[in-house]
């Protein structure tokens, strides 16, 4: 399976549609490289590295993309809790306010998904 897949879940076509749209040569690097070359090593799991994308994404200030990474933590097998101390370690590192929204969005996400 396609590593934007396994992340994207659902939204697969919507996401690539989106970036393609942007720049068709910068989302070729996208899913090339980001997706299928770096995140597709092996060495990882791919729900380490989504945790590990949440973190980047929180210290980045990517609201966008860190939802897109929240889900697709969820989607490869992290737990509600393991993504939620993922991002109370975050606040030590890249701050308390990225912190905070990134829970807001957080459980945000958890309350869409219960009522689907």
């Amino acid at each position: 399976m396609s590593v934007r897949r396994a992340i994207w879940g659902d939204k697969f076509e919507a996401i690539e549609h989106s970036l393609s749209e942007v720049d068709a040569d910068l989302y070729g690097y996208i899913r090339d490289f980001a997706y299928e070359e770096v995140l597709g090593r092996d060495g990882l799991d791919l729900k380490t590295r989504e945790l590990l994308a949440i973190t980047s994404l929180i210290a980045l200030g990517s609201p966008k993309e860190l939802a897109t990474h929240l889900e697709g933590a969820l989607l490869n097998g992290a737990t509600e809790q393991e993504i939620r101390e993922t991002i109370i370690q975050s606040a030590l590192f890249v701050g308390f306010p990225n912190a905070l929204g990134a829970m807001k969005m957080f459980h945000a996400l958890l309350r869409k998904r219960s009522e689907a």
